[in-house]
C-alpha cells in the first residue's frame, strides 16, 4: 500500500499528540511528582521522569493489545526500579487507564479526543497544584502540625479523609478495655481473656 506524505504527516501528528498525552498523565501523577521532587531517583530524578515518558510511549507502541493490569505492572515496576518507590496510593490503575484511553484514541486516529484528554488532565493538575500552594501559606505556628494536615487518604467513594481515621467504637459490654494496671514497663500491654 502506498502512503502519501499527508498520511505520514498525520501519523506523526498523532504520535506527537500521544506523546503529549503521556507526558500530561505522568506530570499530573502525584506519586511520580513526589518521587521527583524529593529525589527518590537520585540526583537525576528529573531526567528519569522525562525518560519514563519515552519508555511508556515505546511500551505502548511495542505492545498494541495491552490489558490494564499489564500497564499497571509496567508503571509499578518502573517506579520501583527507577525511583525506589512502591506506589500504594491507588493511583496506578487511574494513571494506567488514562494512558490506555489515550492509546485507544491514538489507534483510531482520533486526534481531537486526544487533545481534549490531555487538556483535561493538565487542567486537573493545575487545580491540584493551586490547592497545594494555598495550603503552603500557613503561619509558623501551624507548621508544627503541618505533617498531619498534609496527609490525605482517599476513601472508597473518592472523598478525602484528611488522614483522620475514625476510631472503632466499643461493641458493647463485652468489648475489651485496657486498664492502667495492664500497661507494664516499656509500653507493653497485658491482654487478658474474658471470663
Amino acid at each position: 500500500m502506498l502512503s502519501s506524505p499527508m498520511m505520514a504527516g498525520a501519523g506523526e501528528d498523532l504520535r506527537a499528540l500521544f506523546r503529549a498525552g503521556v507526558r500530561a498523565a505522568l506530570e499530573a501523577w502525584p506519586a511520580l511528582q513526589i518521587a521527583v521532587e524529593n529525589g527518590f531517583g537520585g540526583v537525576h530524578s528529573q531526567e528519569k521522569a522525562e525518560w519514563l515518558g519515552g519508555a511508556v510511549e515505546e511500551y505502548f507502541f511495542r505492545n498494541a493489545d495491552l490489558e490494564l493490569d499489564e500497564v499497571e505492572d509496567f508503571l509499578g515496576e518502573l517506579m520501583t526500579n527507577e525511583f525506589d518507590t512502591v506506589v500504594e496510593d491507588g493511583s496506578l490503575p487511574q494513571v494506567s487507564q488514562q494512558l490506555q484511553t489515550m492509546f485507544y484514541h491514538f489507534q483510531r486516529g482520533d486526534g481531537a479526543t486526544m487533545k481534549e484528554l490531555a487538556s483535561h488532565i493538565t487542567q486537573r493538575k493545575r487545580r491540584v497544584r493551586a490547592t497545594a500552594l494555598s495550603t503552603d501559606k500557613q503561619t509558623d505556628d501551624d507548621n508544627a502540625d503541618s505533617a498531619e494536615e498534609m496527609e490525605v487518604s482517599a476513601t472508597n467513594d473518592g472523598a478525602a479523609t484528611g488522614g483522620v481515621c475514625p476510631q472503632p467504637e466499643p461493641s458493647g459490654p463485652d468489648s475489651q478495655t485496657i486498664k492502667e494496671e495492664d500497661i507494664v514497663e516499656d509500653g507493653w500491654t497485658i491482654v487478658r481473656r474474658k471470663k
